[in-house]
């Protein structure tokens, strides 16, 4: 195994595979997601057109296993400015980690803390002094929670990481065995650099 931070044009290589990892790792509790790669290919123009986004791959020899995104957060400021207005933040001072996908049999491994470690070093890098990042909101009694599921709350608090209070973004997708977007509700998780 390695773990690897991309930037530029070996960012821009990796894109479709990592938009494949999301497509299959967020289809799983709780995202639930049901995502097409023409989708994932625009939404990953965020990333390709900003010269400061990151690409955290771990790679089981050649092959992208996992990954985990980040950009400043003012790339997407369309998106959040409105929950950070409440916050005193400039959107400047903050590094969005977006996503961290990983395929179930890789986990376990200390990926995640090196996912982590890595967007917190860019974004130091560039001068930024909080990170954040998201988690959707699902009902504790949603009828695909899988039983016994753990969240991973325990593990961001370990790395520093607390909910926001009242800092959520509304997204859509469409869910499996929906034949249509809902809007979800996604919960900011942040700590100071």
């Amino acid at each position: 195994m390695e773990v690897r931070r991309l930037t530029g044009a070996a960012l821009d290589a990796a894109l479709d595979d990592v938009a494949r990892l999301r497509m299959a790792v967020f289809r799983d509790w709780p995202y639930l997601y049901d995502g097409s790669l023409d989708y994932e290919r625009r939404y990953m123009d965020s990333y390709r057109n900003s010269d400061t986004a990151v690409v955290v791959g771990a790679f089981d020899g050649t092959r992208l296993v996992g990954a985990a995104t980040g950009t400043p957060l003012e790339d997407h400021a369309e998106d959040f400015a409105a929950p950070f207005a409440q916050t005193g933040l400039r959107l400047a001072d903050v590094f969005y980690c977006a996503e961290s996908v990983l395929l179930p049999e890789y986990r376990g491994r200390g990926l995640g803390h090196a996912f982590f470690d890595h967007r917190e070093a860019h974004a130091r890098e560039l001068g930024r002094a909080h990170s954040v990042f998201r988690s959707v909101i699902r009902p504790e009694d949603h009828p695909m929670r899988p039983a016994g599921y753990r969240p991973l709350d325990a593990f961001w608090i370990r790395r520093g990481y607390a909910p926001m209070e009242g800092v959520i973004a509304r997204f859509k997708w469409t869910d499996l065995g929906e034949g249509a977007q809902s809007e979800k509700p996604l919960q900011f998780w942040g700590r100071a650099l």
